[in-house]
């Protein structure tokens, strides 16, 4: 009888020994470090094609991850691509216009004006003669030999003629001068509208190509080839790889301890034994009450703090909205 008595003690004095060196060791634990509960967040785009028109392709689906600069989706750009032809015609017309103005006038034009010249002198010349002519046929016969009507005439012609000369001549000065300063600067501005408006299409064209502006996994594909596209209807909702971080709350007691930078360690119930190295980024500056995804009856109308731990997810295990428990450590003197 004494030895299971004395057997039954012994066991009940060994699992007190092993109770009490578990409590104060975890005691000695939890004064060592900070746990807190939280859920994972990250920051989240939805991306839409800054033209309108078809889709036409989209190369990725949800879940695939993508890169920054990688193509993921079309639209129709045909007729942007026409209308860029047409501008290129454009410009081509307005750079021979330009390129003539600039050299000025042909030696065969400046020679054509010449002949012209001498053939309107030569016209004035000869109506010069005929009214000489009749004029003094006029004077030798008293005005018998040669009507007035035939005088009036003649002296028409010989101001036409003169007239032509003078418009020749102008004409001639005008063809050696070139064209005006005026008309060339005229001419350049249109060759810049063209340019501008074929810029503008080519921007319209490339507008027509969706890209990845960061490193992202695809989250939601809102769209599909043949929906028609704004600026104002995203096509791919997308979470970003980085930055991470842990959403926690703190109390005011144990707000002090908590500090920028500091160590912290994330663990989720999926993997316990792969913890995730952060640390801390951000502390409110304004207390709120507990958040409904954290609150219990006790803490209903408790004041919190939010603290944001910053995490270094290599393996990608972390995922959005997942709960989380960080762990951060306490010095000493805290």
């Amino acid at each position: 009888m004494k030895k299971p008595l004395i057997a039954g003690l012994v066991a009940a004095l060994l699992v007190a020994v092993i109770g009490l060196a578990w409590w104060f060791g975890r005691d000695a634990n939890d004064r060592n470090q900070l746990v807190l509960h939280g859920n994972v967040d990250i920051r989240q785009i939805s991306l839409a094609f800054d033209g309108s028109g078809r889709v036409t392709k989209l190369n990725v689906e949800e879940g695939d991850s993508i890169k920054a600069g990688d193509t993921i989706g079309l639209l129709d750009t045909h007729t942007l691509a026409l209308q860029a032809e047409q501008v290129k015609a454009k410009i081509e017309v307005q750079q021979q216009t330009l390129l003539s103005l600039r050299n000025g006038s042909r030696p065969q034009e400046i020679a054509q004006a010449r002949s012209r010249l001498t053939s309107v002198q030569a016209e004035a010349a000869r109506a010069a003669q005929d009214l000489k002519r009749l004029e003094g046929i006029s004077t030798n016969t008293q005005g018998r030999g040669v009507s007035p009507q035939e005088l009036d005439r003649a002296k028409s012609n010989m101001q036409i003629a003169k007239s032509k000369v003078d418009e020749h001549k102008e004409a001639l000065r005008m063809t050696e001068l070139g064209p005006r300063q005026e008309e060339v600067s005229v001419a350049e501005a249109q060759l810049r509208v063209a340019e501008s408006e074929l810029a503008l299409l080519q921007h319209q064209i490339t507008q027509g190509e969706l890209k990845a502006p960061v490193d992202a996994v695809v989250r939601s594909r809102l769209l599909e080839p043949g929906d028609m596209a704004t600026p104002q209807r995203p096509v791919f909702a997308l979470a970003l790889t980085q930055p991470k971080w842990v959403r926690v709350y703190v109390s005011e007691i144990d707000l002090g301890k908590v500090q920028p930078g500091m160590a912290a360690q994330v663990t989720t119930d999926s993997h316990p034994d792969q913890p995730v190295d952060g640390k801390v980024g951000y502390i409110s500056s304004a207390a709120e009450f507990t958040p409904k995804s954290v609150q219990t009856e006790e803490l209903r109308t408790s004041l919190v703090y939010e603290v944001r731990v910053l995490i270094e997810d290599r393996n990608n295990l972390l995922r959005l909205g997942q709960p989380a428990t960080v762990r951060l450590a306490m010095n000493e003197s805290q």
